[in-house]
């Protein structure tokens, strides 16, 4: 077997996506994955290209909501009881990075990363053969009132001083982007530029059946320990390579902790049913900003979903969410037909500025860290494949990526 230029550890959207860039710079590629291909929230998510999603999670808004969201164990934001000390750290920073002069230098940050992905996606799709996965629905936000319209406009004012369209819309144009919404909603916007893929897991296996078929290998194996001696990586102190990048996730920093570094990562726990594709006519992603979750339309269903648990790694899911999400869709979704459902729990891995982590280790260059894209993985992921290829191979990054420095934190 060829010895490989590089080790990407992690085979989810971002870890194949990085290794079929760096295959395209001429590089031999190992793939390592504790599961294997599409094993964990790419397999799962709500399968969008959220290019308007540029504003943090970390806000004085969700400040605000969130003691009232915190009270309520099936809400669009909740912690555990049992995990609220642990996580006390973490959101110590969280409360910090949602500082209204961090919330530009995050919002700045997030929109110079979206940028680049929505430019590079569909090179990106076509130089792999996947042109025929992409979607272009678009993104409907309907509001219940004139006052939570009003709540969400900033944020539509940020969008728009950032370049991206929208339309504001009556609820008799509400209804001809999307029949079927109760009358409980009034109005809404719509996105055009929010696109989607026909199911991420499918697309996830189609990048790694790519990967495969130009000489790239994958494996399946644990990596709980990495170290750097002089112009050599080594794993789990048994295999030596000259370059690693780590992309594992929800996982990562728990390896990056090897290295001596200590990243603030936390779980998103997201949660979702999918619906057989008959289940409603969806002609638009929707998403109930209000309520923090979407319902998406995929080739092989309709998937209700969404919200953040920050409960950890370890806890057994509490599929209690994905149940008050879908009876939620069909009040807001009356014709929904909610039987045959298949229900969900992934990680999602999240930073407290909602920024990812992108850039060498503190221990040295040799290993790239390339993880922390909360709920917007596959979003990114095009870009997050550039930057990584950039990087390993010693080219300036299309971007600037000191924003997204490990050393940041």
């Amino acid at each position: 077997m060829t010895q490989p230029d590089v080790i990407v550890i992690g085979a989810g959207v971002v870890g194949l996506s990085s290794a079929l860039a760096l295959q395209a710079r001429g590089l031999a590629v190992t793939v390592l994955d504790r599961e294997g291909p599409a094993a964990g929230a790419s397999a799962g998510n709500a399968s969008c290209f959220a290019f308007s999603e540029i504003m943090p999670l970390a806000s004085p808004a969700t400040l605000l909501k969130a003691p009232k969201w915190l009270l309520d164990p099936l809400g669009p934001l909740s912690v555990p009881p049992s995990y609220a000390l642990k996580i006390a750290p973490w959101m110590a920073r969280f409360a910090a990075a949602s500082m209204p002069h961090r919330v530009r230098h995050s919002t700045d940050a997030q929109t110079a990363i979206i940028d680049l992905a929505r430019a590079e996606l569909e090179p990106f799709l076509q130089a792999n053969g996947h042109s025929n996965m992409l979607r272009k629905y678009g993104n409907l936000q309907p509001y219940e009132s004139e006052k939570e319209f009003h709540a969400f406009l900033p944020q539509w004012q940020v969008r728009e001083r950032h370049g991206f369209e929208f339309r504001h819309l009556t609820r008799d144009e509400m209804d001809e982007v999307q029949p079927g919404l109760a009358p409980r909603f009034i109005s809404g916007t719509f996105t055009p530029a929010y696109w989607s893929i026909s199911d991420p897991r499918d697309y996830t296996l189609a990048l790694a059946e790519r990967f495969v078929e130009r000489g790239g290998v994958i494996e399946r194996a644990e990596v709980s320990a990495l170290r750097i001696d002089g112009d050599q990586v080594i794993i789990n102190d048994t295999r030596r390579v000259p370059q690693v990048v780590l992309a594992a996730g929800a996982f990562s920093h728990r390896i990056a902790r090897s290295l001596g570094d200590r990243i603030p990562l936390e779980t998103e726990r997201g949660y979702n049913t999918t619906l057989p594709p008959d289940a409603v006519d969806l002609r638009a992603q929707i998403t109930f900003g209000g309520h923090g979750f979407m319902v998406t339309k995929l080739d092989t269903g309709i998937r209700v979903g969404g919200a953040v648990e920050l409960g950890g790694l370890d806890a057994p899911p509490n599929y209690k969410r994905a149940e008050a999400m879908l009876q939620k869709a069909k009040a807001f979704l009356p014709g929904l037909k909610t039987e045959g459902g298949r229900q969900w729990m992934g990680f999602r891995p999240s930073l407290p500025d909602t920024l990812p982590v992108i850039g060498p280790s503190g221990a040295g260059r040799r290993v790239t860290y390339a993880f922390g894209n909360g709920h917007l993985g596959l979003t990114q992921s095009a870009a997050m494949a550039r930057l990584v290829s950039d990087l390993v191979t010693g080219q300036p990054p299309a971007i600037d990526v000191k924003p997204f420095a490990p050393s940041r934190f």
